[in-house]
């Protein structure tokens, strides 16, 4: 009977170390899976942040391109002064300085003071739809439609 008790005793120790070894095993593996799986999930986090990185770039690069590829700036002085008759300011309006976004009034659109020959003054041929409009000593891109200024080149007349 002892050694049937014994022997009882020891399979049951060797079963209950058996499966105490096969749950270590198991739990090893487990975390090993999700460590596994996190690392995947970090890979993908700088992956997107790469990606996302690039893109920024790429946007900024387009749009710094844009700018550069854009005729004119808002604002921009004259590099030399040009003569040019006497200016007359519309009836009812005085000598002003325009600035971007605003509109023109329709009088300053008559051909009395839109400049035909721009070549002539060193100015780059208006983009279509606009025109250049002498206010003053400055000129003026506004857009032929609305009056709405594009760009104005301060001085450049004397």
């Amino acid at each position: 009977m002892r050694k049937i008790l014994t022997a009882t005793m020891a399979a049951l120790m060797a079963t209950t170390a058996l499966g105490a070894a096969g749950a270590a095993s198991a739990q090893s593996r487990h975390d090993h899976r999700y460590e596994h799986r996190y690392e995947h999930r970090d890979d993908r986090r700088d992956y997107r942040h790469d990606r996302r990185d690039y893109r920024r770039e790429l946007r900024e690069d387009r749009r710094e391109y844009r700018q550069q590829q854009r005729a004119y700036e808002r604002w921009q002085r004259a590099e030399r002064r040009y003569y040019a008759p006497r200016y007359v300011a519309p009836r009812g309006y005085a000598v002003r300085t325009w600035s971007y976004g605003q509109r023109m009034p329709s009088y300053y659109r008559t051909n009395a003071y839109v400049v035909n020959d721009y070549d002539r003054y060193g100015l780059r041929a208006p983009p279509r739809g606009y025109q250049y409009v002498r206010s003053g000593n400055d000129v003026v891109l506004s857009a032929v439609a609305g009056g709405l200024i594009t760009a104005v080149i301060a001085g450049l007349f004397n």
